[in-house]
């Protein structure tokens, strides 16, 4: 079977980031499940040998590889090796390693700015400018970007996050419009509240961090699981947007079709509960 008439995500030769934890773990087992190769890239070995040892014992041909990916010479590192990784071309990357960090304007450090800048902004950079190429030259493959309802929704006390997110959406729309034609798919995901472990590993307010962390799970509308497997699949449709859950859908309408009350509203609910 021609390659062009099989869906991207089915036995791909995968790249996945953060894949030892939360959404890109399951990026990580679905592509698995789809019969695809997977290398497991995660800034902390010990996840991204857990998450590939566990796929291996299933018999994918996964691999373990610790990565920073807001290092520009990591990732082309990775890069240059993943063809031999994966024995094959690279068809698939899923930029998805992402941190968080809360705070009002003012008040973040810049220190801090920066840290979050380099994972959840550059880190996908690094992986678009890396491996757009070579999917290009394959002609061949998708590259799925992970962004957040916060790229467009624009919470307060969340301005570095935000900024990031919506930096990942507008390149990922670029990036969309640049591929047209070349066999390569791109999707930007935009999900509210999933369940991972981004509030524990981020840098919150202590004021806020204990409200993160509950938030986890008592307004997640879905699991992470989930979320990728209807990724994967917007990404074979090659639909550039995929926001997975409702609440999301919501508050994406609301902003387009009333984005003077959307602002005002949220600014007034900010007051009430800062006061």
């Amino acid at each position: 079977m021609a390659l062009k008439s099989m869906k991207v995500s089915n036995n791909a030769a995968a790249v996945v980031t953060g894949a030892g934890s939360g959404i890109g773990k399951s990026f990580a087992y679905e592509i698995a499940r789809r019969g695809g190769a997977v290398i497991c890239a995660d800034i902390r070995q010990d996840r991204a040998e857990a998450v590939a040892d566990y796929l291996s014992a299933l018999g994918t041909h996964a691999v373990p590889y610790a990565c920073d990916v807001g290092k520009s010479e990591q990732m082309e590192e990775l890069a240059r090796k993943a063809p031999e990784l994966l024995k094959r071309p690279v068809t698939l990357v899923v930029n998805n390693a992402g941190v968080g960090l809360g705070g009002a304007i003012g008040e973040v450090t810049l220190a801090d700015w920066h840290w979050c800048m380099n994972v959840n902004l550059w880190g996908v950079i690094h992986g678009c400018h890396f491996f757009a190429p070579q999917l290009r030259s394959v002609g061949y493959g998708g590259i799925i970007n992970v962004a957040s309802a916060a790229g467009f929704a624009a919470a307060p006390e969340m301005s570095t996050y935000n900024v990031t997110k919506a930096g990942v959406m507008s390149l990922s729309e670029t990036l969309h419009a640049e591929l047209t034609g070349t066999g390569v798919n791109v999707t930007v995901l935009c999900p509210t509240v999933v369940p991972t472990n981004i509030a524990n590993d981020g840098r919150l307010p202590e004021r806020r961090s204990d409200f993160a962390k509950e938030a986890m799970t008592r307004f997640a509308l879905m699991d992470s699981d989930t979320v990728a497997r209807k990724t994967l699949d917007a990404m074979d449709r090659n639909q550039l947007y995929i926001l997975p859950q409702v609440d999301g859908r919501i508050a994406w309408y609301i902003k387009r079709l009333a984005p003077r009350l959307y602002a005002k509203g949220l600014g007034e609910a900010y007051r009430l509960i800062a006061d």
